[in-house]
């Protein structure tokens, strides 16, 4: 009885032995496992597999919940309170006139233009579109400008005067008395109640008689209002013809619209316009030779300011500070541009927080749009995943639909089915490719249409290596026991391709299409690289290292790029890895 046990002992633990050196695909083993457990057994063995597979859930945890656990949304900008230089006004001396205006009236630009003409020609009168303007100097380099107001029309017949008038105007017996008397002595000129008259001279002793109205003041000198409530009193024609008259006839005061001003004259070309004396006196204007505008249409600049800015320009500066109404000193630099000082103010404002270094609020920082780049790598990973999966889908319905009939049918059907397959290799894939982002820019095609479009385009030009792939194997399975079994049973043709057929492919087609996603996902971001693929506001990592497409963000904002470049790279890597795996588990005759 000890021998029987011992014996049945030793039977039990060869058996023990025999059955562990067994290997996963040894024939013993079949009746065991099944073909899909096989599979499985052979794909969790292989490390670099394993390793895929985690790369890959850590991509679309990151990818599709990093989104939802991010505070931030992938097209938010982020800003910044800081110093910047900003253009904030600019001034010139005045080497040309400057106009005031009667109220309602106005120069055309020919008359403008004409005007220096025959100021610079030392001229007193021109002519433009047959009105008559004349030129009163006042002193130098400040004048008035008159339009003649043509009143009657004048004949002289020895010591007898006709005085016609023209059109509607009424002449008074004074206004005619008076141009007999001025026909008579042969003056052009001569003033009645304050109004200043001429006689034209016409053909054979005959004349215009017109009365000049002014029109505007021209002068190189500008006005500053001290307050903005007195920006209308220095535009006012009789306000500017008494100050700058007193101004040149070196007078301290003059009065206007019963107001008694007082000036400081501290030289030919500067002066202070004021109101008062001792506590009571109040600054009106300051008068200058320089012009100082803000860059915003309709700011008030105050005088302080504009007299910093011709302090500077005088010294010769390139800088003044400048205390501001809260009280900040603001750093100003003047650059002389095109005969023109423009100034630049330091001012505190709110930026786009682009290029913000790593911190607690942004671990990757920001681009140049002032977005989060960890959120945008999040966003951007969903895209590329997206259109990976969706144009290795459409890759292979394509291709499985014409591989499928191309193998099955044969024949004509089979050889005008691959030279449709050889029109497709033949088409440039790049160049089309540029060509359709092309077509989209100019169409504005919207972001998020763009994505399925581009994603359309990627399937429809990609799915010919699939559909030799399919056709070959068809070709190779459609002469076996089964499928004569098929056809045998009256089973319709659709069914024998897709349900019989394209199954028996579908182990080397799931590992073609694993390892192409990587390839896609490279393509994809070599496009949005190139401008041709996903566009802004939406992110992809190929577009993400397009903002750093210059050496100079390159090198010196590392955290722009290297992070979309490490996840392509890893993305990549973990399909090819579960793309070997896969392909190495379905080989019935690999050893382990």
């Amino acid at each position: 009885m000890s021998e029987t046990n011992n014996t049945n002992n030793a039977n039990n633990a060869n058996n023990a032995n025999t059955n562990q050196n067994l290997s996963l695909d040894d024939g013993r083993r079949v009746k065991v496992l099944s073909p899909g457990m096989m599979v499985f057994k052979r794909f969790i063995r292989n490390r670099l597999a394993i390793a895929g597979i985690c790369i890959l859930v850590f991509m679309f945890a990151f990818s599709f919940l990093g989104g939802i656990v991010s505070p931030y949304e992938q097209d938010q900008v982020f800003n910044k309170h800081d110093f910047a230089s900003k253009e904030f006004s600019r001034a010139k001396v005045n080497d040309s006139f400057g106009l005031v205006y009667q109220e309602g009236k106005s120069l055309p630009n020919l008359a403008k233009a004409k005007f220096n003409e025959t100021v610079n020609a030392g001229k007193t009168s021109f002519v433009v579109s047959e009105t008559n303007y004349s030129i009163n100097k006042i002193a130098d380099d400040f004048f008035s400008i008159s339009t003649a107001n043509e009143l009657a029309n004048v004949a002289a017949l020895g010591k007898i005067v006709d005085i016609k008038p023209i059109g509607d105007n009424a002449i008074s017996d004074e206004l005619k008395s008076a141009a007999t008397t001025a026909v008579q002595g042969k003056q052009s000129t001569f003033e009645l109640d304050g109004v200043t008259y001429t006689l034209i001279p016409g053909k054979a002793k005959s004349y215009v008689l017109s009365s000049f109205e002014d029109i505007s003041l021209a002068s190189k000198l500008t006005y500053d209002a001290y307050a903005p409530e007195n920006l209308s009193l220095i535009q006012n024609f009789d306000f500017r013809l008494l100050s700058e008259t007193a101004m040149h006839a070196g007078e301290t005061s003059f009065e206007y619209d019963g107001v008694t001003y007082g000036m400081d004259i501290e030289s030919e070309t500067a002066a202070t316009i004021y109101t008062g004396e001792g506590e009571e006196k109040t600054l009106v204007a300051r008068v200058t030779n320089v012009t100082v505008n803000p860059v915003i249409s309709g700011m008030f600049l105050p005088v302080e300011y504009k007299e910093a800015v011709r302090n500077a320009i005088a010294n010769h500066e390139s800088t003044f500070d400048f205390v501001n109404d809260e009280g900040t000193a603001e750093k100003n630099t003047v650059k002389l541009e095109d005969h023109n000082y423009v100034v630049y103010t330091e001012q505190k404002t709110l930026l786009i927080d682009m290029y913000s270094s790593p911190s607690k609020a942004h671990w990757l920082g920001t681009d140049d749009h002032g977005m989060d780049v960890l959120t945008r790598l999040m966003y951007g990973g969903r895209i590329s995943l997206m259109v990976g999966f969706i144009v290795v889908f459409l890759e292979m319905l394509i291709g499985i639909i014409i591989g499928g009939v191309s193998g099955y049918f044969g024949g004509w059907v089979d050889t005008l089915l691959m030279r449709f397959v050889d029109l497709f290799n033949s088409i440039p894939y790049y160049p089309m490719m540029i060509i359709a982002g092309a077509l989209m820019d100019a169409f504005e095609v919207n972001p998020y249409t763009r994505i399925f479009m581009l994603m359309g385009i990627m399937g429809i030009m990609g799915w010919t290596g699939i559909a030799r792939t399919v056709r070959g194997q068809i070709l190779s399975l459609r002469e076996q026991d089964f499928m004569v079994a098929t056809e045998a049973t009256g089973i319709r043709i659709s069914r024998r391709i897709f349900r019989h057929l394209v199954p028996n492919v579908m182990p080397l087609l799931i590992v073609q299409a694993t390892m192409s996603l990587g390839g896609i996902i490279l393509t994809e971001a070599t496009l949005s690289f190139l401008g041709l693929g996903i566009k802004y506001p939406l992110a992809s990592w190929g577009t993400i290292i397009n903002s750093a497409s210059n050496i100079y963000v390159m090198s010196n904002y590392w955290f722009i790029w290297i992070p979309a470049g490490v996840l392509i790279v890893l993305t990549v890597l973990g399909f090819n890895f579960v793309g070997d795996g896969l392909r190495d588990a379905f080989d019935p005759k690999m050893k382990r």
